[in-house]
């Protein structure tokens, strides 16, 4: 059990870098967009390159890990990625980000399929929920943490590049100490009594994902938050300084008043996610564990139904002003980050134990393919589309006044409806859950 616990809290450790290399570039993207001279729609793009490489190789990796070691395959991810982020503070045009930024996705696709089986096969299927959840919260604190570290860098007035910069050793460290990792035993599933043998994945294999209901349903419903939670996380920090900007509360002629007011918005953004991620991420694995016993389907009502609270949350945002608007914010980021632990406990119950890398991995594929690929650039094509609505100070500021340019909201109420879609697929999932979990732990 200690090497379990070992191998849990280094998986937490990488997961948490992995979050921070993501969203550090959300936090610098207004100076960035300055210094490249690039529109929203090409800021987007950086998002886009990432997550269309991460989710291109993902399947690969996910087919290596049922043949070659998996901790190996880790740990030159995590040095690959790490090794890439610190290039992208070497960029010095929009190109070479972008070139950057596919590496790192390419070495984030060698963890994000491979970890939850790791974790999968360490823990047994009654603890595997709070245990997921746990590992999962690397995401807010990930996520805030790039946040915070991108906003204080700026605000110190520091050049953005060492916001990347400063991520790369301790990547590095944690890679080789995965290198170091031995693999686990897979979990073996019982037939008819007795332990059957452990059989690679073949293509009949992963056709029976289609098979399977909860598992499309789940995708189906995790593509929809994907969708969403990608492309508002993306623009957030800027979308926070645009509201303070038309409200006058912002004077873009002045630059150290825009370094602190992105500060600002990136360090209570970053508290914001990390508590509601936290107590969200967290509460849902336990409830979601907890009403297993009387409610079958239960890690789908959990996420479900909270993400039915958390449409209007959204939804409201966009005309309520601030201060009032951070309360909102955490609300919503509660409400979301309540499926993380459930949506990912579905996936390693209701798939074989030879298929549960190929099922991770084809799963992060659809949810990005058909999610935040899409909704960053998205954003930036429809703020783009209002560029020529200004307000003449903001024409007055020159480069820095054309990023603040075009309506942010019209982009963040286009993507809050999959919120909702999102709750209605996981709500629908619950029925198939319990039968489907019993096929994947009975069958070869």
């Amino acid at each position: 059990m200690a090497g379990a616990r070992w191998s849990l809290c280094l998986l937490l450790a990488i997961n948490l870098f992995n979050y921070i290399d993501r969203q550090v570039l959300a936090a610098v993207v207004p100076v960035v967009q300055t210094e490249f001279k690039a529109s929203d729609r090409e800021m987007g793009l950086l998002a886009t390159a990432f997550l269309l490489s991460y989710m291109g190789f993902a399947p690969l990796f996910g087919w290596l890990a049922d043949r070659f070691g998996r901790w190996m395959l880790v740990g030159i991810g995590v040095i690959l990625w790490s090794l890439a982020s610190g290039a992208s503070g070497l960029a010095t045009e929009l190109g070479v980000m972008l070139l950057t930024r596919t590496f790192v996705g390419i070495g984030e696709a060698a963890y994000g399929p491979i970890a939850p089986t790791i974790i999968s096969d360490l823990f047994p299927i009654e603890r595997r929920g709070r245990v997921l959840a746990w590992f999962y919260t690397a995401i807010p604190v990930g996520s805030a943490l790039g946040y915070l570290l991108g906003g204080q860098v700026v605000g110190c007035g520091w050049s953005w590049h060492w916001a990347f910069f400063l991520v790369v050793p301790p990547g590095i460290l944690l890679g080789i100490l995965a290198l170091l990792m031995c693999d686990p035993p897979r979990e073996d599933v019982q037939v008819g009594g007795n332990a059957a043998l452990r059989k690679t994945a073949t293509l009949r294999d992963y056709k029976q994902l289609l098979r399977i209901p909860s598992y499309l349903l789940n995708t189906a419903g995790m593509t929809a938050m994907t969708f969403a939670l990608g492309g508002l996380a993306f623009w957030v920090p800027k979308y926070i300084v645009w509201r303070m900007v038309r409200a006058g509360e912002v004077n873009l002629t002045i630059e150290t008043e825009v370094q602190q007011a992105t500060a600002d918005a990136n360090f209570w953004f970053g508290v914001i996610v990390v508590v509601s991620g936290l107590v969200g991420t967290l509460a849902g694995g336990w409830l979601g564990d907890k009403l297993r016993s009387r409610f079958s389907g239960s890690y789908f009502l959990v996420s479900g139904a909270a993400m039915l609270l958390g449409f209007p949350l959204v939804a409201t945002l966009i005309v309520t002003p601030f201060p009032a608007a951070w309360l909102l914010i955490f609300a919503a980021c509660l409400c979301v980050f309540f499926n993380t632990g459930p949506t990912n406990t579905v996936l390693a119950n209701v798939t074989h134990p030879s298929i549960r890398a190929a099922g991770y991995a084809v799963n992060i594929f659809v949810i990005h393919a058909l999610g935040d690929a899409i909704s960053p650039l998205m954003i930036g094509w429809v703020n783009d589309l209002f560029a020529g609505m200004v307000d003449p100070r903001i024409l007055a500021a020159g480069d820095v006044g054309k990023v603040y340019q075009g309506n942010m909201n019209a982009g963040f109420l286009a993507v809050s409806f999959a919120i909702l879609i999102s709750g209605l697929f996981w709500l629908w999932g619950a029925r198939h859950l319990e039968r489907d979990t019993q096929r994947a732990t009975t069958s070869v």
